[in-house]
């Protein structure tokens, strides 16, 4: 299993931006589809955006879609999120998960390996 750290979370007012970064440990990562996903307060976990080796995306919801924006950097290990227009309603704890040789689903079983989350407060 691949290791991975999430980092960027933060306080933010309602429409602004924040960019979450996940590094992954190991030398495998371009074998790895990503995926970002949060956990608001009382709610389940759900998938925000995936994206698999080749940088093919998919998004969750369409409320997201014209804000967030999911990229990798294979060279660097590192997947980022970067999130525009930010609402109250993006007020969760974001995690990105790794699915050795996915096709980069949303389907949130097929990810086998999590980091620990990073906070995203929204205030209006």
């Amino acid at each position: 299993q691949v290791q991975l750290v999430e980092s960027g979370g933060g306080l933010v007012q309602a429409g602004g931006s924040l960019r979450l970064s996940c590094a992954a440990s190991g030398r495998t990562f371009s074998s790895y589809a990503m995926g970002w996903f949060r956990q608001a307060p009382g709610k389940e976990r759900e998938c925000v955006v995936a994206i698999d080796w080749s940088g093919t995306r998919t998004y969750n919801e369409d409320d997201v879609k014209g804000r967030f924006t999911i990229s990798r950097d294979n060279a660097k290990n590192t997947v980022y999120l970067r999130m525009n227009g930010l609402k109250p309603e993006d007020t969760a704890v974001y995690y990105c998960a790794a699915d050795l040789w996915g096709s980069g689903t949303c389907f949130m079983g097929r990810y086998e390996s999590w980091g620990q989350g990073t906070e995203v407060t929204v205030s209006s």
